[in-house]
């Protein structure tokens, strides 16, 4: 295993990351990306088996896709800190010519992005399909995908889910990011999702829960999903997050699902984030 307090001070620093980028831009999604940054640290610095040498094709390598694409900055982020792009690139950030837009496109030939993401509904239906050919190429390496819960409102996600539950797309592991925000407000206001783990079980998928926001807890989580992944059945994370996580005035509202700081709030923020590996 990673070095667990090294993996902590690389989530500080993403937290840093996200919030002067959106600054940067005066534009972005700073709270979901907050709230999701210790599942892509325990991703890309613990579970998944990848080369930073980019290849679309990422035979043997586990991939990862996006489905929630507006939370972009937490994922560039991760992608430059673990070495797919030089760092400095941040500071482009949804700037005219920039390889790093608003959401991830593969127009910009970005290391890591496989798949234009944000138009919710989709990314699950393209895990599935990229799960399906590393069976059919008898590559034994895992999927995984990330969708938010306001996302699951989507009727292409659940014909998705019979699809990989039908054909035993067991090679997947999907995560929602349950932090109960939307853009309007609370996910349970806008259309309840009921019992998210009930309708994922009744699909024919493994379910488990976990604390998205407790590294150490996530990671042993996504042991787990591996450990019940390639029995016959697609595994589901419901993963708890607070939106705005490590900022206190972001932390738990959907105010902040797709607005920037000004200067002051950056100022406020920066002071709650500990530099721990130098900002770009």
């Amino acid at each position: 295993m990673a070095d667990i307090q090294q993996l902590k001070k690389v989530c500080s620093q993403i937290r840093r990351d996200i919030v002067r980028m959106v600054h940067g831009a005066k534009s972005g999604h700073p709270g979901g990306s907050l709230g999701c940054t210790e599942y892509f640290v325990a991703l890309y610095g613990e579970l998944m088996t990848y080369n930073t040498k980019f290849d679309m094709n990422g035979r043997g390598e586990d991939l990862f896709f996006l489905s929630n694409g507006h939370i972009s900055p937490v994922w560039y982020s991760t992608l430059a800190r673990f070495g797919f792009f030089s760092v400095s690139e941040l500071a482009t950030f949804r700037k005219l010519n920039s390889r790093l837009q608003g959401h991830p496109a593969t127009a910009e030939h970005l290391d890591g992005v496989r798949i234009a993401s944000g138009s919710l509904g989709q990314g699950l239906s393209v895990a599935i399909g990229a799960a399906q050919v590393k069976k059919l190429n008898g590559d034994d390496r895992f999927v995984y995908v990330l969708m938010g819960d306001g996302e699951q409102q989507e009727g292409q996600v659940w014909e998705a889910a019979m699809y990989a539950a039908h054909h035993k797309v067991d090679n997947l592991i999907a995560t929602v990011d349950v932090n109960g925000q939307q853009i309007d407000g609370a996910v349970a206001n806008i259309m309840s999702l009921g019992d998210l783990g009930a309708k994922y079980r009744a699909f024919g998928w493994e379910v488990i829960e976990s604390n998205g926001n407790d590294l150490e807890e996530l990671i042993s989580a996504l042991r787990k999903a591996q450990s019940l992944a390639k029995k016959g059945k697609p595994v589901m994370n419901l993963m708890k997050t607070n939106m705005g996580h490590g900022v206190d005035f972001m932390m738990g509202s959907h105010h902040w699902h797709g607005i920037a700081p000004n200067d002051k709030e950056l100022e406020q923020a920066l002071a709650q984030l500990e530099e721990t590996i130098g900002d770009y």
